[in-house]
């Protein structure tokens, strides 16, 4: 439920950020290039809102969009090892919640916990199987010991699924940045120059900065 919270504000916060950088990314300079697609005569423009959306709807396909294909096994890769800690750690917890349930219930049969606590014998620690034998210490030892093994791996259980939707959102700002930035010119042919100008303030001379961009085609 936490984690499912969690993803609900991302989600919400990611929607938040798409509305504003849609109407921004109209204000873009037109003197950037552009990559040219596969199909002769045609230029490829990336747009941030569509990569995002692509994105969101199935991970990967906004990298597709913007041509980065390398960045795809990793993203698939991200959400395999994450998937496997949500399974590990989730196969554990119940595991150990079912024994621990097993070794405080009055129910004889009930007995999963015996094959986890291999130290020593049912006839020392269980008061249910072997009420004559049993010590209470190591009885109060083995309850405690598989209480702290059902709050370790709910923890990390927790995690792993707020770890999923972190990536998920990392793809996600990938797609969109990748897409915002496909079409800034970073080439050689933009020059930025520097200078004192001389300036005229209610009359009186003034000296300023001068910033002047040429763009060489």
């Amino acid at each position: 439920m936490f984690a499912f919270k969690t993803l609900q504000k991302i989600l919400l916060l990611l929607m938040v950020h798409l509305i504003c950088s849609r109407n921004i990314s109209y204000a873009q300079d037109t003197l950037s290039t552009a990559t040219p697609d596969k199909a002769p005569g045609k230029i490829f423009k990336a747009e941030p809102f569509r990569a995002t959306m692509l994105a969101v709807a199935f991970p990967g396909l906004g990298q597709i969009y913007n041509r980065k294909f390398w960045k795809v096994p990793f993203v698939y890769a991200g959400f395999g090892g994450l998937a496997f800690f949500v399974s590990f750690n989730g196969s554990n917890y119940n595991k150990f919640m079912k024994a621990y349930q097993d070794f405080i219930d009055l129910v004889p049969e009930t007995d999963s916990y015996i094959p986890i606590v291999r130290y020593a014998e049912p006839s020392v620690y269980d008061p249910v199987r072997h009420p004559d034998t049993y010590e209470p210490s190591e009885a109060s030892w083995v309850r405690d010991g598989l209480l702290r093994q059902v709050d370790y791996f709910k923890k990390y259980r927790d995690l792993s699924y707020i770890g999923f939707a972190v990536w998920y959102l990392v793809t996600i700002l990938d797609a969109n940045v990748d897409a915002s930035l496909f079409n800034y010119d970073i080439s050689d042919n933009l020059d930025l120059d520097v200078a004192p100008v001389q300036m005229s303030m209610s009359g009186q001379a003034g000296i300023g900065v001068n910033m002047c961009l040429r763009v060489t085609f």
